[in-house]
């Protein structure tokens, strides 16, 4: 029989990951990733912290956002899962705002302490001329 997911609290690793992408302070928010991990975002596929860093101040830079985790999942096998909502404006027109829901899929390779081996983000719908 397939493990099914189980709801759960949401951990303070991921608390502290989404933090890092608001705040583009990557510090502990970002020890998770290591050089071998992968994410995919749509369609980007990005490989490497370092990497994945650059990916988020790309598309983060120009924005006013927060990232709200709604529910939290554990799914057997190292996967876990997390659905929330982006709040973002353009810094240049901050009275704008968009929400947005995602989903972030990680695969991890182990749990203590926490390392990522792939995350996969879906993000959307999204009216995207009013952020990009």
């Amino acid at each position: 029989m397939a493990d099914i997911a189980q709801a759960t609290a949401v951990p303070g690793w991921v608390l502290k990951f989404m933090d890092a992408i608001d705040t583009l302070e990557f510090g502990e928010g970002f020890a998770p990733l290591t050089e071998d991990t992968d994410m995919f975002f749509g369609a980007a596929h990005i490989h490497g912290v370092e990497a994945i860093k650059e990916f988020f101040v790309k598309i983060d830079a120009p924005l006013n956002i927060t990232h709200e985790a709604v529910e939290f999942w554990t799914a057997g096998d190292g996967v876990r899962l997390l659905h929330g909502e982006a709040t973002m404006a353009k810094k240049s027109q901050p009275d704008q705002v968009v929400r947005a829901p995602f989903m972030h899929i990680f695969h991890l390779d182990q749990e203590e302490p926490v390392r990522i081996r792939t995350l996969r983000i879906t993000a959307g719908p999204l009216e995207t001329d009013a952020v990009m």
